[in-house]
């Protein structure tokens, strides 16, 4: 099966003490085990050819931390970014938090782990959620994603939110 080459995906902030924080996820997996810095990504996924970007954005939001991001009043476009393997990803903000007591709840993938070993093990997608101050997720994303974040504290900004 031929692997999309765009994803769509949504980038939760909170503001915290007048703080801006934004939720990244790891990505699971033994490619991904042992990184941190540059790893990190909003939570996205493949879409399909024909297939509404938003939708599968929020589909993916779902599946990836098993959270629906409830009724909301305000999406912030964000654009998109082109990443070093030539993916684009189509990117939404929003204001929301995750619930009280969450526990992180993705979805999972095979793998024959380790390569040539005949062995198929299931992982993770995403192993890891967290919300990071906007300076500190520079650090943790996808450089091509660092975008995001930008365009995020402008329209933010611009609105008078920050």
């Amino acid at each position: 099966m031929e692997r999309s080459m765009t994803s769509a995906g949504l980038l939760m902030f909170r503001k915290k003490e007048g703080d801006l924080e934004v939720l990244l996820v790891h990505p699971g997996g033994p490619f991904f085990q042992k990184k941190d810095k540059g790893a990190w990504t909003i939570p996205k996924g493949e879409v399909a050819e024909n297939e509404y970007l938003r939708a599968r954005a929020k589909l993916e939001f779902d599946e990836e931390l098993g959270i629906s991001p409830a009724r909301v009043e305000a999406w912030i476009q964000l654009g998109s970014v082109k990443q070093k393997g030539g993916k684009t990803v189509h990117a939404w903000a929003f204001e929301g938090d995750w619930p009280e007591n969450f526990i992180l709840a993705s979805n999972s993938f095979e793998l024959e782990w380790p390569p040539r070993s005949g062995q198929v093990q299931r992982f993770p997608e995403i192993d890891r959620a967290e919300f990071f101050s906007s300076e500190n997720a520079k650090e943790k994303i996808n450089p091509a994603q660092t975008a995001f974040l930008d365009r995020l504290v402008t329209a933010l900004e611009s609105r008078g939110g920050l």
